[in-house]
């Protein structure tokens, strides 16, 4: 009879990584610390020695995310070397939004936290590294980062975000609102239904598909590339 193969220790990283994966699967509102603990093979209070209680493990879930961005970014930038500015922070950005498709529940979730990662400074800061280097001033870089806004994180805050965090976008529910008020909004409602996204495109909400985000980063790279010069 062979030996037991003896349980991996429980870790913040452990328990983050089966967090992510329960999130991935079944969406926020599955994840309590019990349903964690479980999933672990652990008391749920083993958990609490890692993370705080469920603000804490909310915390931790962006930290991953985030740290999993900065990986994705180093490894574009990396392909990307010797390129100008455009080439490399297309390649940074299209990076986070790989890992935003990963786990579509992290937008929502990182703009609803009161706490800002340390690694989302670390990540700014190559941003304006690279404007430095591609000839933009502060000036020019500071007001770009403000143009960028969370579309530098991977994904488009939209103006209709029929979802709260954690929650589910009901694309047709939403539609058949707008729908309903055709008559009071006949210019949204026509946008709307001329706009219906391809099967084939990935989005992460009701308005955030992958050729929009794009298109969107074309533009304010146009406009920077102006600016510039």
């Amino acid at each position: 009879m062979g030996a037991r193969k003896p349980r991996e220790p429980l870790s913040r990283e452990r328990a983050l990584a089966a967090a992510i994966a329960l999130v991935d699967a079944e969406g926020l509102p599955a994840l309590t610390m019990r349903r964690l603990a479980a999933g672990l093979g652990v008391e749920a209070m083993s958990l609490y020695y890692h993370l705080p209680g469920k603000e804490g493990l909310l915390d931790g879930l962006i930290e991953a995310v985030i740290s999993e961005i900065e990986v994705a970014a180093a490894q574009a930038d990396a392909t990307a070397a010797g390129s100008d500015w455009r080439t490399r922070l297309r390649g940074r950005f299209l990076a986070a939004r790989a890992v935003m498709l990963r786990h579509p529940w992290a937008p929502a979730l990182l703009s609803a936290r009161p706490n800002i990662p340390a690694g989302v400074y670390t990540y700014y800061d190559r941003i304006i590294a690279t404007l430095l280097d591609g000839g933009f001033s502060y000036r020019i870089a500071h007001r770009a980062v403000h143009a960028f806004g969370s579309l530098a994180l991977g994904f488009a805050q939209e103006v209709f975000r029929p979802a709260a965090a954690g929650g589910a976008t009901d694309v047709a529910v939403a539609e058949a609102e707008l729908a309903a008020m055709a008559e009071a909004l006949p210019h949204l409602t026509a946008m709307v239904a001329a706009e219906a996204h391809d099967a084939a495109d990935p989005t992460l909400g009701w308005c955030d598909s992958q050729v929009e985000f794009e298109f969107t980063l074309d533009l304010l790279f146009d406009g920077l590339e102006r600016a510039r010069d």
